[in-house]
């Protein structure tokens, strides 16, 4: 049997496609008289080439047709007046155009897969003499009601962008996916797509320099969720109800936490693309060995650290964020999260602290409090067990010597999880167990939401607009968001994705973070998006490195942060 093509998709109905097209090979070169399906033929055809991001054309469909020519046409005409086909003109006389599944041909396709399997497995799997009996996760099958999500459709006209769609991001794995699937998205939407990644700092800079341009170098820009208040007051970015229909993007849909760090003064101004808790990542296995549970709390990280750290054989205990500014900035105000303070004086509600509406109001920092000085002392005792290069580890360097098998425990967002999950020669393959962030003795389980909106620049020419938002919407839906998880990204900013069997097949962490969610522990409190946030990240991460690294004492240390963060705070926002 000819092997396999790889189909970016990676998704059930890629097999089923590939599955049906080699059984139609073999009836209809084993069998006599030859007798080819010409409607099922061209199906498949069309299938495999949405899948794999080609454009078909009408010739290309007669030539997989498998019959005389006119017979073909007669039977295009037959699945195109049964709507499983649509077209979309790729020239302005209408006269060029493409073919496209529609939605209702992916979606009785999706279904077709999952019975598929139900078939296969009934025929040649469990039920076989002799064969093993298995566990089988029929489509939605216990969860009353729940369907597979299909994949993403061509919208019904291309996108009119000269130059292509413009979008600046994030260097991160769940981004560089959409660069991976950019010829099938370019198939969907109907355009060039032109997308530029930089770090999460220059990501800000070149942001904020667009935004002094006349008319905007993008189309859609990703914005951290801490910048969205600083991006709102700063006229940077578009409202969404001033754009679009919100409705459309099907609101309640979304991670609860993921949704309100999108708003503003009780306004939406931005569309979750990722909802990325950061967790404790630590080797089950590990801790199975010496018997301890879980490491919960920060106690538990302490003595679980310590257990384990064996420089002389180059293991150690635990890896974080302690590299200099934004990166120690971070993991210092989520540790005091963790510690029961935010880092401003956020009132207090059920459930943790109130973040919803922060702006018009006077907030003072909360840096050199009890907890604070808790928090800070935990950084101190991570240091003892943490590797030698830990003041120059950031996002990525804490989780690559944990994927290799050198590190028991680390703090990391669900989004670097691809880089063991999805290495089967990584000693945490397989290993690795995932918890909120281990909190302090006037703290709870939370774990800090992270992730970036898709918003649309405030200088956006207006004839771009109306495609923006349509772009906007495409590559925000469930099935885009589906698409992401299937080739390799960790985070699901929607509950439909989350709970997808398919989607749930390929990772813990999906059914882990939904469940996260409804206990109310995804909080976005930790990082209030507040105008001066930024300020205070990098006024953190400077002045508790020099903690860190014995040039003063915890006490200067957090009395100098709060004293800077007091001047930015009284600063207008400019």
């Amino acid at each position: 049997m000819a092997s396999r093509p790889e189909h970016p998709a990676g998704a059930e109905l890629g097999r089923v496609v590939d599955f049906l097209a080699e059984i139609c090979i073999e009836i209809d070169t084993s069998l006599e008289p030859n007798t080819p399906n010409p409607h099922l033929n061209m199906i498949l055809h069309l299938l495999r080439s949405h899948i794999e991001g080609r454009l078909v054309s009408a010739s290309s469909m007669v030539a997989a047709a498998g019959v005389p020519y006119a017979t073909a046409m007669r039977k295009l005409g037959d699945i195109q007046s049964a709507g499983l086909v649509e077209q979309r003109p790729r020239t302005k006389t209408g006269k060029s155009f493409s073919l496209h599944p529609s939605p209702d041909l992916l979606d009785r396709f999706n279904q077709l897969a999952d019975r598929i399997d139900r078939i296969a497995s009934a025929a040649f799997g469990a039920e076989g003499p002799g064969r093993e009996a298995k566990d089988y996760y029929f489509g939605g099958s216990y969860v009353p009601g729940q369907a597979l999500i299909p994949p993403p459709h061509a919208l019904p006209r291309p996108l009119k962008l000269p130059g292509g769609l413009r979008i600046l991001v994030h260097g991160d794995p769940t981004f560089m996916v959409m660069e991976n699937l950019k010829r099938q998205f370019e198939q969907i939407i109907g355009t060039d797509i032109r997308q530029r990644a930089f770090s999460i700092d220059r990501l800000r800079e070149e942001a904020l320099r667009n935004a002094t341009r006349s008319k905007s170098q993008y189309d859609l820009i990703a914005v951290d969720l801490p910048w969205l208040g600083e991006f709102v007051e700063k006229g940077l970015v578009r409202s969404l109800p001033e754009i679009m229909d919100v409705d459309r993007l099907d609101p309640s849909d979304f991670h609860t936490a993921g949704w309100r760090a999108a708003h503003w003064h009780g306004v939406p101004y931005g569309v979750p693309s990722q909802t990325t808790p950061e967790l404790m990542f630590y080797r089950r296995d590990w801790f199975a060995r010496e018997g301890l549970e879980p490491p919960s709390t920060t106690d538990a990280v302490i003595d679980a650290a310590r257990r384990f750290h064996d420089p002389r054989n180059g293991r150690y205990g635990v890896a974080w964020n302690a590299a200099r500014g934004t990166a120690l900035g971070h993991t210092f105000i989520m540790t005091c999260a963790a510690f029961g303070q935010p880092v401003i004086d956020l009132p207090r509600i059920a459930g943790g602290y109130d973040a919803d509406t922060l702006d018009g109001r006077d907030f003072r920092p909360m840096l050199d409090t009890d907890r604070a000085h808790a928090a800070a002392d935990y950084l101190m005792q991570l240091m003892e067990f943490s590797p030698p290069d830990i003041l120059s580890m950031s996002w990525y360097e804490r989780v690559r010597p944990y994927a290799a098998g050198r590190i028991a425990m680390a703090y990391g967002y669900t989004l670097l999880a691809p880089y063991f999950e999805l290495d089967e020669t990584c000693p945490a393959h397989g290993n690795t167990g995932y918890l909120p962030h281990p909190h302090g003795p006037d703290g709870v389980p939370i774990a800090p939401v992270g992730g970036y909106v898709l918003c649309v620049p405030a200088n956006l020419a207006e004839d771009r607009l109306p495609d923006a938002v349509e772009a906007l919407i495409a590559f925000t839906s469930p099935a885009a968001q589906k698409l992401y998880a299937q080739n390799g990204s960790r985070t699901a900013p929607r509950y439909s994705v989350g709970s997808d069997p398919e989607v749930r097949r390929l990772s813990p962490i999906f059914e882990l973070v939904d469940q996260m969610s409804w206990r109310d522990e995804l909080q976005f409190w930790p990082r209030p998006p507040i105008p001066q946030i930024s300020d205070i990240i990098r006024i953190c991460g400077h002045e508790l490195h020099d903690m860190l690294r014995g040039l003063v004492s915890p006490r200067d240390a957090l009395a100098r942060a709060q004293s800077r963060a007091e001047d930015i705070m009284r600063q207008p926002v400019t």
